[in-house]
């Protein structure tokens, strides 16, 4: 018989879930029969696999030794070399700025240089979090941004963090701002734009209507041109919604495509420029959390910044 112990990161998930990545030999069908033969039992009792766990919980395995051996599964992210440009970290939080070109998660080229690997590998090395010790949580980010948007992203540490920081994304309650180089100067100088975004996923990019369609999701952010320079203005963007590639989308369909986007743009408009990818970078983040918020509340009402935005140095270069 063996024991598996629930720990904080483990409360709130399914048995069923934590079974999976404690024994993953253990086919789902067998998982079953066992749980209803009592040879999977938690707290000593007969139990289902849609569970939810609770802290100091115990589960016992009288199941053959077998499901426990065997290779453990690759894990990209040992290969990672813990490279994070940390702005702000906590006992819950890490909030990071992405480089330009770094995947967040593994695509369909899988690599170990994402960004995730690389907080994985960060806090293995410190010593903060380690798979073995844990049943089925790993630290895990709460916001995505392209591969060549750079900027800042939210990792959670503890699946408690995990939960409530989606909780508040979800709420509207952690305002994005992004800065952006869009070709010619947009007229109003601000505004707010609402439009309707359909995911092609065969193309890997949205198409934008102006009035509701089948399939298209609600798609609005805030501008305001900060400065035009040499036919480029600097566009500060905050979303109210988080679609697939809106403000790439919804600056080109009002005909001011980012410079550098070739997907959206052109790449006549392109070719003078020193960047191969769209001028785009998560720039501020803001906590704009009402209560209750947990282990998050050090983070209400603050809000931090990306202290280096790669393509201004060019766009100062230009002349007025």
């Amino acid at each position: 018989m063996k024991e598996i112990k629930i720990g904080k990161n483990d409360v709130g998930q399914r048995l069923d879930r934590v079974l999976r990545r404690a024994v993953p030999a253990l086919p789902p069908s067998l998982m079953q029969k066992y749980l209803r033969l009592k040879r999977i039992k938690l707290n000593g009792a007969r139990t289902q696999g849609d569970a939810r766990l609770c802290a100091g919980d115990t589960v016992q395995l009288y199941i053959n030794d077998e499901f426990f051996k065997g290779p453990a599964p690759e894990e990209s992210w040992r290969r990672a070399r813990g490279n994070v440009n940390i702005v702000y970290e906590d006992e819950n939080i890490l909030l990071c700025d992405k480089r330009p070109g770094q995947v967040v998660h593994e695509d369909e080229n899988p690599g170990s240089d994402t960004l995730i690997n690389n907080i994985k590998a960060l806090l293995y090395a410190r010593g903060e979090w380690n798979p073995v010790c844990e049943n089925a949580f790993a630290p895990a980010l709460c916001n995505r941004i392209d591969r060549n948007t750079g900027g800042l992203v939210i990792a959670a540490k503890t699946a408690e963090a995990l939960r409530v920081m989606n909780e508040k994304i979800r709420l509207h309650e952690v305002q994005k701002t992004y800065l952006c180089l869009v070709h010619g100067r947009p007229s109003p100088a601000a505004g707010h734009l609402k439009h309707f975004i359909r995911r092609d996923t065969q193309k890997k990019q949205v198409a934008v209507f102006d009035r509701p369609m089948p399939g298209a999701l609600t798609a609005e952010m805030r501008y305001r041109v900060l400065e035009s320079r040499g036919g480029l203005s600097l566009v500060e963007c905050t979303l109210i919604t988080g679609r697939t590639h809106q403000i790439r989308a919804q600056m080109a369909h009002i005909g001011h495509p980012l410079a550098g986007d070739t997907k959206y743009g052109t790449a006549r408009r392109n070719t003078e420029l020193p960047f191969a990818h769209q001028a785009l970078y998560a720039w501020r983040v803001r906590f704009d959390f009402r209560p209750p918020s947990g282990v998050l509340e050090n983070l209400a009402g603050r809000s931090f910044e990306a202290q280096h935005i790669p393509f201004l140095d060019f766009f100062h270069s230009l002349p007025r």
